[in-house]
């Protein structure tokens, strides 16, 4: 699908290129710049409608997939805009016989919207530096997320000089009324199901606070009430997109799991404090108004190919595992847990978990760090001492990265089967 549109955009351009313009180095420059332009257009679009929240996307992909994409195809659409700059600005000053600073000039005062092109430009440059890994890892998500605003302001300010100044649109009225309702089309996308959505569902669940309970001395959980929760159809495993209306909170969206089965009134995330937004949901107050996007996420039940299923859990991770469980285990699956952690002050939930033994949940902490323990207690010998029957198991993983990198490395090399292993990136950077 992505293919055949990028096809459809380059034969508008071919359909206003006659062979006759590229017959001189400065034209066919400038025509090769105009198709860069065109498909660096065509890719923004692209780069909206993966995080625009689109269900039936979500459904057949995941976020975590979606959001992946949305990385990668990201450096290659800075590359293509710049290209086309590099290459209009080019064919002109070789047109011309004139430096290419002349040329730039000329362009941006004499050209119709072009000014706005260029501020449209440097924001998309500035979105692109941020999301370097080392960048990305030197922000604050609010930071991060605040500059990946720009995006929207960078595509609106810049569209206008495409529609103005670009040949393709302005010798062809019909591809112009084309190109308008694809932005248009992708805006709506974006307003209903960012914006419009998660408040209409506000006024229809009335999400707030109910309490927030310390469950470690870094993780906390966030009991929520409301309205006709279960008509969210959220399922054990998923996570929302959590924005809560206080100090702090509001201008930016956190994605958090689910760490108990839904209920008609109640809704429960448990969160390790890794930030100032994680670390300050321990200061939330009763009756805070919510806004939840969601459910997301393909980390649930119905991804199991057998009903004997292994859990591996650490950090924040127990959240959506232990949600997990318990629906596992009320539909008779066997389930065994392995709950990874550096010390036993670092171990949430445990009472609700000792709780489920009763219920046929087959348990071990694993606590310790590697250098006490004298061993990675998530290695391939591990793992075939606690689970013998590991191969014939789906394994689900929630915790750290580098847990769970240990653990898939282990499963490997205990050939288990991949469409047999379930993990989820819960984020969205």
């Amino acid at each position: 699908m992505l293919a055949s549109g990028g096809l459809a955009v380059c034969a508008l351009w071919w359909s206003d290129t006659s062979a006759a313009s590229l017959q001189t180095p400065g034209a066919a420059l400038t025509a090769t710049g105009r198709v860069a332009g065109l498909v660096g257009a065509y890719l923004v679009l692209v780069q909206l409608l993966l995080l625009a929240r689109l269900p039936w996307l979500e459904r057949a992909v995941g976020l975590d997939r979606l959001a992946a994409w949305h990385r990668g195809l990201g450096t290659n659409v800075v590359l293509v805009l710049s290209t086309h700059v590099v290459l209009v600005v080019s064919g002109l000053a070789l047109t011309e016989q004139d430096t290419p600073w002349s040329a730039f000039w000329e362009i941006l005062t004499t050209y119709p919207d072009t000014l706005l092109a260029f501020v449209g430009m440097v924001g998309f440059l500035v979105v692109a530096i941020s999301s370097a890994r080392a960048a990305r890892a030197r922000l604050s998500y609010e930071t991060w997320y605040w500059l990946h605003v720009l995006t929207y302001v960078a595509v609106g300010v810049a569209f206008f000089h495409q529609i103005s100044a670009g040949a393709d649109f302005v010798l062809n009225p019909a591809a112009r009324v084309v190109w308008i309702g694809l932005y248009a089309a992708v805006a709506g996308c974006v307003v209903w199901w960012r914006l419009a959505l998660p408040a209409r569902h506000w006024f229809r669940h009335a999400l707030t606070v109910d309490r927030v309970v310390r469950e470690t001395p870094d993780t906390v959980s966030v009991w929520l009430r409301g309205h006709r929760l279960d008509e969210l159809d959220a399922r054990p495993g998923q996570f929302f997109l959590w924005r809560f209306v206080t100090v702090g909170h509001l201008w930016s969206a956190h994605p958090y799991s689910l760490s108990a089965p839904v209920r008609a009134h109640r809704l429960r995330i448990t969160v390790k404090d890794a930030g100032d937004h994680s670390g300050g949901l321990a200061h939330l107050r009763r009756g805070v108004p919510v806004f939840a996007e969601g459910p997301f996420g393909h980390f649930t039940a119905d991804a199991r190919h057998h009903r004997a299923v292994l859990l591996v859990a650490g950090g924040s991770g127990i959240g959506p595992v232990r949600a997990l469980a318990e629906q596992l285990l009320g539909e008779g699956d066997d389930v065994v847990l392995l709950y990874r952690a550096s010390t036993w002050a670092d171990v949430a939930l445990r009472a609700e978990i000792d709780a489920m033994v009763d219920d046929g949940l087959r348990v071990r902490y694993l606590v310790g760090r590697r250098t006490e323990l004298r061993a990675d207690p998530l290695g391939p010998r591990s793992l075939r001492r606690w689970v013998p029957d590991l191969v014939a198991r789906d394994v689900f993983i929630c915790g750290p990265s580098g847990m769970t990198e240990t653990v898939l490395a282990s499963l490997r090399r205990l050939d288990v089967p991949r469409h047999h292993i379930h993990t989820e990136e819960f984020s969205l950077r």
